[in-house]
């Protein structure tokens, strides 16, 4: 063995040794919350990667889509197919309806259906994609949101995304995870492109 790989072997081991040691001292086992925040691409479709995850392992998972509208959804389009129910909001973006009365509505009929998911023991995981936004709006009440997650079965994980998580919601979190922004196609005038932005 050459030095070179001698001491590459060296340090290999050494790093093994510090990962397995926080392997064996994480024994408890439980659902876990999961947040992707920041003003990056990515978090939605971190969090349909979540859920296509737990769905390849047979489990059972529900997602809420607010700020999503009507239109094709491809995610949406793979995993109903595959027994994930989806409860959507279904009015678009905010700025474009410009009607907070009927986009609360619209917001809480779908958290109703929710909390349902959120206090079954059935249900593995529930992604709630876009939910910041209806909290820092006001569309829903953030204590009551806070709670429902709190109270949820010990097994169940969740998963949130968007923008501006508040902070009640990363101190309950277990994993906080930020996705910034360092170049998007889109300020460069190019349109989002179906399979890969939508």
């Amino acid at each position: 063995m050459t030095d070179t790989n001698q001491r590459h072997k060296e340090r290999q081991q050494k790093v093994k040794e510090k990962v397995d040691a926080k392997v064996a001292q994480a024994q408890e086992e439980r659902g876990v919350v999961l947040i992707l925040t920041g003003n990056g691409k990515g978090k939605s479709t971190a969090g349909f990667g979540t859920v296509a995850r737990a769905v390849g392992h047979g489990q059972n998972c529900a997602v809420a889509q607010f700020i999503k509208g009507n239109w094709a959804c491809g995610e949406r389009d793979l995993l109903a197919g595959h027994g994930v129910r989806f409860h959507v909001m279904a009015t678009g973006f905010t700025w474009e309806t410009q009607d907070k009365e009927a986009d609360t509505a619209a917001a809480q009929e779908v958290w109703q259906q929710v909390k349902q998911e959120l206090a079954d023991p059935a249900v593995d995981l529930v992604l709630l994609d876009e939910i910041t936004y209806m909290t820092n709006y006001g569309y829903l009440d953030l204590d009551e949101v806070v709670q429902a997650i709190a109270d949820r079965p010990r097994e169940q994980s969740v998963v949130i995304t968007g923008r501006a998580a508040h902070r009640r919601l990363e101190e309950l979190a277990d994993t906080v995870s930020e996705v910034r922004p360092l170049k998007h196609a889109f300020e460069a005038g190019i349109k989002a492109r179906k399979g890969v932005d939508w």
